[in-house]
């Protein structure tokens, strides 16, 4: 018998295949792979820790623009008049059919966000010069193991991102809404919430010990909060509380979780109590959705 499960890894084991065999998805991810690994070559490979320091504004930039490029119109845009009136045919909940999406191009997202900064480290002692400077904001030139870290938090970040694009995609029923919506969420994301911070601080509003934990209500400085003080461990990073690291976990776990369950409550209507939703599958964009009791 085919439970709920098995149809989520169904979706996610499709998801993946096209991915994999999409010819645009393997170009932004051939150009995603060579401008990271570029960048760390250019950045002198002088250590592991200067490293993850080099590449972690390009990764706020780059890891949301692959996960919009990966995810927005995976849930609406192209779907919405093909796919899913004929899935709603199917006993398939909306929470297997979303977390099959997402599985299935996170899988793939993360795993080349993770193996491209992974091999950015590797070549740290075959690339780098002989006598690596070290840092005067952390303590030394680090171990593979603080940026092992590094990865592993924006492989975090790349998942977190991308769920968030797929809550975005599924509100959105044409391809240029799906392009503007992704764009503005791409802003947000990467510059938006800073820029209403540094506003709050420079009027006053807000005072330098709330910013610590405020910035892990956007997924880019709760990702650089993680980063500076686990990785990095810049000078005042004994001075944190642990409460701020708390705070900026819980801040990427809340935009999961919440971008999530905002997917899956608009994939598609929920029927009317009671009753089946009778779903025409060849429906024109033009057309409705007819609802029957039985």
């Amino acid at each position: 018998m085919t439970t709920d499960r098995d149809r989520l890894f169904a979706v996610a084991d499709r998801e993946l295949v096209t991915m994999l065999r999409t010819p645009q998805y393997v170009l932004v991810a051939a150009g995603f792979v060579v401008v990271v690994l570029g960048l760390a070559v250019a950045s002198g490979l002088t250590g592991y820790v200067p490293l993850a320091v080099d590449l972690l504004a390009p990764v706020e930039v780059l890891v949301p623009l692959l996960a919009v490029a990966f995810g927005y119109r995976s849930l609406g845009a192209g779907t919405e008049t093909t796919e899913r009136p004929v899935l709603r045919t199917y006993p398939m909940p909306r929470w297997a059919y979303v977390g099959g999406v997402y599985v299935g191009r996170a899988v793939v997202v993360c795993s080349l966000v993770f193996a491209t900064l992974l091999v950015a480290g590797v070549l740290v002692p075959f690339l780098g010069p002989e006598g690596s400077s070290v840092v005067a904001t952390h303590g030394g030139e680090g171990s593979f193991g603080a940026y092992l870290r590094f990865v592993v938090l924006a492989t975090a970040y790349a998942a977190v991102v991308l769920a968030a694009v797929l809550a975005v995609s599924a509100v959105t029923s044409t391809a240029r809404t799906a392009v503007a919506a992704a764009v503005a969420l791409f802003v947000v994301v990467t510059v938006g919430v800073d820029l209403a911070f540094v506003g709050a601080l420079a009027s006053g509003v807000l005072g330098p010990e709330s910013l610590r934990y405020l910035q892990a209500l956007g997924p880019n400085g709760a990702f650089r909060g993680l980063v500076l003080t686990l990785v990095v461990r810049t000078v005042d990073a004994a001075a944190i509380p642990p409460s701020v690291v708390v705070a900026s976990a819980l801040g990427l776990t809340a935009w999961l979780a919440g971008a999530l369950a905002l997917a899956t409550a608009f994939v598609w209507p929920t029927p009317r109590e009671g009753g089946w939703e009778r779903v025409d599958a060849n429906t024109t964009p033009s057309g409705g959705v007819e609802s029957g009791e039985e």
